[in-house]
């Protein structure tokens, strides 16, 4: 209840002073903006009073560690798998192709022709999603597993930056659980199908070996957090009302992802 009103009265303050400033200044762009990004829809101190709730890493050394080591010491058992490959898939953030991950609950083929508000909506996201997961990693550095084991392997190919860069919050987490909570709203009758891929983009990483799970669970957290923030913003919502709008006229269009049945088969592997 306390977190609740403390977020409610940051986001208010935000909205006021976003109204009156004109150069915000945000934290570094992560690997996955462009020059050219689009501004977030949360102001700088919304993004920070965020940032700070996520709960640092585990303690290296500590039992928590031990069991978060062991459980994504199971993930391997799906390397070369279709879950894998759908690792691979979810690894993709650029909006105009990431949208194919939310085709088979939507029965269409976004990519196609990516709608141009929804790219909007997403992208917007996108770098909420990257600032304030990005703030977060700055509480406590964790390896990633792929450098505590240099044996263990990613999904993707990976340079030194990446193999070096922090593991705890996953940031692909922080904005699959976001995503999926938008592209819910945008088509409310798939909300559970939609959500639910939003949450297996972050369950990719752990099968990538690029994040442990403690480190999706807290991204998948921060990303529920900031929707919970943007979805009370005016731009957010005049967005969301034309991104519905394109969303049904593409559901009408008779174009179908062909990989839905692989996706099916893949969503269903777990490590025993």
């Amino acid at each position: 209840m306390r977190r609740a009103r403390l977020l409610a009265g940051a986001v208010a303050a935000a909205l006021l002073a976003a109204s009156c400033a004109v150069n915000a200044s945000f934290p570094a762009p992560s690997r996955v903006e462009s020059a050219a990004a689009p501004q977030p829809y949360l102001a700088p101190e919304v993004l920070a009073f965020l940032a700070n709730e996520v709960p640092p890493p585990v303690t290296d050394g500590s039992p928590e560690a031990a069991a978060d080591l062991r459980e994504s010491l199971r993930w391997t058992a799906l390397e070369d798998s279709d879950r894998w490959r759908l690792a691979q898939t979810h690894a993709e953030v650029r909006p105009h192709l990431a949208v194919q991950h939310f085709d088979c609950p939507l029965n269409t083929r976004l990519a196609d022709a990516p709608p141009p508000a929804l790219l909007r909506v997403l992208g917007r996201a996108l770098q909420d999603a990257s600032v304030a997961s990005n703030a977060a990693k700055s509480v406590g550095f964790r390896p990633r597993p792929i450098a505590g084991d240099p044996d263990r392997r990613a999904c993707i190919r990976v340079d030194d930056d990446l193999r070096a860069s922090a593991s705890h919050p996953s940031g692909h987490a922080t904005v699959g659980a976001l995503w999926g909570r938008i592209m819910a709203e945008v088509a409310p009758d798939e909300a559970e199908a939609l959500t639910r891929i939003g949450e297996e983009i972050g369950v990719s990483r752990a099968v990538c070996g690029l994040h442990y799970p403690s480190d999706v669970a807290a991204g998948q957290a921060l990303g529920a957090a900031l929707f919970e923030a943007l979805r009370e913003t005016p731009d957010y919502q005049a967005d969301l009302v034309a991104a519905r709008l394109e969303v049904a006229q593409a559901r009408t269009s008779g174009h179908l992802n062909p990989g839905c049945a692989a996706e099916r088969s893949a969503l269903g592997q777990r490590p025993s």
